[in-house]
């Protein structure tokens, strides 16, 4: 059985991905930290609240497949 608070972090975190496929990247990024305030642990969250800092700063091309390539390593 999944814990009630890992539950929400899951729910949040599949919020997250969907409005960051759809680049709604402000909306993803709330979606993901109000996860990381549930389970600050939540690695998954921490790198797609990231991806959304950088994709907000500078928007992906229109062509954009939702593929995320790293820039720094």
């Amino acid at each position: 059985m999944i814990p009630e608070t890992k539950r929400k972090v899951l729910e949040l975190f599949k919020e997250g991905r969907n409005r960051y496929k759809m680049r709604r990247f402000k909306e993803a990024q709330e979606c993901f930290a109000r996860a990381l305030k549930l389970d600050p642990n939540d690695s998954p969250s921490a790198v797609y609240a990231q991806r959304c800092a950088e994709f907000i700063a500078e928007p992906p091309p229109e062509d954009w497949d939702g593929v995320y390539v790293m820039k720094n390593k």
